[in-house]
């Protein structure tokens, strides 16, 4: 090493520079890995290298992120939903139905940590209450397009639409489990996998 570069100055260390955008990503890894109500603004602080009244400089507080993470989830899965439920007439229900379940996987694929927040929430806030309150009008939107599916011959009609409506995006929301973003499955691939899988299952067979 050269006398120069032996006499230049240590690098700074000033206080780390976040957007709100990777704040929120840090705070939904937090909440997965501790759980929402486990994880405080102080542990999000020392996540991020920040001092605990640092990070109010960044959110505002804990609800802040949690509403933040769960309108990411349910904003993607609304849109889907809707645009299947006002499509033009002409498209079948069950071609329309088939179409959410698989843009359902992609958005999980994509928002995969804001979708694993949503699906463990249990209503312990108002914030948390008013997601089951959207997840309940999107499960009662996919209920009425499975049966008109069931209603348009396109599906087997010995099992209850409610029910087909659970076990189709119960398979779907599984998917957290174990999919990762980036492994060997391709996402566009897994998509058609779940709806080949699932409508093969629930096709109308001739007797």
């Amino acid at each position: 090493m050269s006398d120069h570069a032996s006499n230049d100055p240590a690098p700074r260390r000033g206080r780390p520079g976040y957007d709100q955008e990777t704040v929120l990503r840090r705070a939904i890894d937090l909440f997965n890995r501790q759980g929402y109500d486990g994880t405080s603004m102080g542990d999000l602080a020392k996540e991020l290298g920040l001092t605990k009244s640092a990070i109010y400089h960044h959110v505002p507080s804990k609800e802040h992120l949690l509403s933040a993470a769960l309108d990411e989830a349910l904003d993607g899965l609304t849109t889907a939903v809707d645009s299947a439920a006002s499509a033009a007439p002409g498209a079948s229900a069950h071609a329309r139905l088939r179409t959410v379940v698989q843009e359902s996987v992609v958005i999980l694929a994509e928002h995969l940590p804001a979708v694993t927040l949503l699906l463990r929430v249990r209503g312990n806030s108002e914030i948390e209450l008013a997601a089951l309150e959207r997840r309940r009008a999107i499960d009662d939107k996919l209920t009425s397009l499975v049966r008109a599916a069931v209603d348009e011959g396109a599906l087997r009609s010995d099992i209850p639409p409610e029910l087909i409506s659970r076990l189709l995006f119960g398979m779907v929301n599984s998917l957290v489990e174990w999919y990762r973003p980036g492994g060997p499955v391709d996402v566009d691939v897994l998509a058609s996998s779940v709806a080949t899988l699932a409508f093969d299952g629930l096709a109308v067979h001739p007797s």
